[in-house]
């Protein structure tokens, strides 16, 4: 891959990520919210229609009609799930996990 390739993809991944962060991270607040709510069902059901409306739309402004980019935002937006999956880790099972080693 060269330096100009490279730079023609980066935007797409880091869009993938971000979009990563926002679907991952509404996922994580509604699930806090949802679960101490006496009517749960509007948050997920809401939650999730905006969530999959943003990234789908993302995904497809992103790509632009090309299989490379949404391949490379694709690569962002699973990278996303890791980090917002560990950043969201409660800080018992941290504790947990370092202490029984990796």
């Amino acid at each position: 891959m060269t330096m100009r390739e490279a730079l023609t993809w980066m935007p797409a991944w880091a869009a993938g990520g971000g979009l990563g962060a926002l679907f991952y991270g509404g996922l994580w607040w509604t699930i806090r919210r949802g679960v101490s709510s006496p009517r749960p069902a509007p948050w997920f059901l809401g939650s999730l229609l905006l969530r999959m409306s943003l990234t789908v739309a993302g995904f497809h402004l992103v790509s632009g009609g090309r299989w490379e980019r949404l391949l490379w935002c694709l690569l962002g937006f699973v990278m996303a799930r890791v980090a917002v999956t560990r950043l969201t880790r409660p800080s018992t099972a941290r504790q947990t996990r370092t202490a029984r080693g990796p």
